[in-house]
């Protein structure tokens, strides 16, 4: 790809990581070295307000590629017009509020009988009212820094996040790392390289179904219904929903859909054992420990527990199809433009799409029942209302959201979610 800036070499020379202090980071890392003939790169930034943090994941980043001979060089800065300028891509990884705030997203809608879980629910509402203005922001100073640059969203909820920005006008995609493990899952339980699985992969962020499992691309055979025959039983316990409900629905959901399916059972569970942000805060705990040993130069085997599985290898080759590529597949979060012809061109659903140096081009999908189209539809109203309450505040437009919510709904519950949901987040909303 040719450069507008014309003495820009012919592949990408910097990708900028914002939120670079993450212990996800040395993932991401590891798969640009990896896979640096798909994403050649000379520089990477990375970006973080917590310099000590920062340094610790800068300092193993520098000794994961030198283990493995790559020549570029990191770059860690708490200056973020520094650390993007003149980068190719910015991926965004930020965490509003830290674990602490992912914490009350957890804690609080039990409270009221609610699922607490970050993305989903009314913590979701919660992390998207934080983090819609903060991204902006970010998004508005990559604009005059690095006004050629692709952002790529992996920051949750990806799907309102990426919404957002491309309503402000910015070159962004969103990313998941669902699908991608889905895919892998799939490939190890059939025996298959990766690459020669294409999935039917439609809904919204957090809110999908595979639909087929083709063995060969696009028009391959679907093996779905083998998949399921043979192998139901593992899929169902990972996705912690009975068999019976795989063999009803023929579909794989991801795993957030057992907050819809099997919402007042998950509310009990979680009722009754430690937040999952806890979890992820002594696992945080323990990793930066590990990467101030000048002799770590691989990520540990815990930050696979950390989640974000396979993001690096979605994250690279996203990044490689969007600056070198031409229709490459990739499964994305973009704007709608008529692929579900139930919801507003405008939406951002997460489906298959064609990925190259001039954008996003999602790909026809099956033709959806009513039991998906109409969730998809509800959520995605939800979604509409919870950005309008991110970019405009207001108390009124946080109830909104909620009762367009279909795990709430209920005046009284939206009345007082809303209560908690301020008072838990006043110092991160301007508006409060």
């Amino acid at each position: 790809m040719q450069h507008s800036s014309g003495g820009r070499p012919p592949y990408p020379r910097k990708i900028a990581v914002v939120g670079g202090g993450s212990t996800y980071t040395p993932e991401l890392i590891d798969g640009l070295a990896r896979l640096r003939e798909t994403l050649p790169v000379t520089e990477v930034a990375l970006i973080d307000p917590a310099p000590e943090r920062l340094e610790l994941v800068g300092g193993l980043a520098r000794r994961i590629l030198a283990r493995q001979g790559h020549p570029a060089a990191v770059v860690t800065t708490g200056d973020l017009q520094a650390g993007v300028e003149g980068a190719d891509a910015v991926l965004l990884q930020l965490r509003v509020g830290g674990q602490a705030a992912r914490q009350q997203d957890e804690t609080w809608p039990l409270e009221c009988g609610c699922v607490g879980q970050e993305t989903t629910g009314a913590g979701g509402l919660a992390k998207a009212l934080r983090t819609v203005p903060v991204v902006l922001s970010i998004a508005e100073r990559v604009r005059r820094a690095a006004p050629d640059a692709w952002i790529i969203d992996f920051t949750n909820p990806v799907g309102i996040v990426t919404r957002a920005l491309l309503q402000a006008g910015h070159k962004a995609v969103g990313l998941c790392n669902v699908a991608i493990g889905l895919q892998r899952k799939f490939a190890r339980l059939l025996g298959v390289p990766p690459a020669a699985l294409h999935l039917d992969h439609v809904g919204l962020n957090h809110l999908t179904w595979e639909f087929g499992v083709r063995l060969g691309g696009a028009d391959g055979e679907d093996v779905l219904p083998k998949l399921l025959a043979e192998h139901g039983d593992a899929i169902a316990d990972d996705l912690r929903l009975p068999r019976a409900v795989l063999d009803r629905l023929g579909v794989v959901p991801s795993y957030y859909l057992r907050y819809y399916y099997a919402h007042d059972q998950v509310v009990d569970e979680l009722r009754g054992k430690p937040s999952r942000a806890a979890e992820v805060a002594d696992m945080e705990r323990q990793l930066l420990a590990m990467y101030s040993d000048p002799a770590l130069d691989t990520k540990p085997g815990l930050l696979a527990r950390r989640g974000g599985a396979f993001y690096s290898e979605a994250a690279v080759a996203l990044a490689s199809a969007l600056l070198r590529g031409a229709g490459e597949v990739q499964v994305v979060n973009a704007y709608n433009h008529g692929t579900l012809p139930f919801l507003p061109d405008d939406a951002v659903i997460e489906v298959p799409a064609a990925v190259g140096t001039d954008g996003v081009r999602p790909l026809p999908v099956p033709a959806l029942d009513p039991l998906y189209a109409g969730l998809i539809a509800h959520v995605t109203a939800y979604e509409e209302l919870a950005l309008e309450a991110a970019l405009r505040g207001g108390r009124d437009r946080v109830v909104k959201a909620l009762l367009a919510h279909p795990l709430i709904g209920q005046y009284a519950q939206a009345d007082a979610l809303a209560d908690r949901l301020v008072a838990h987040n006043r110092e991160h909303l301007a508006w409060a």
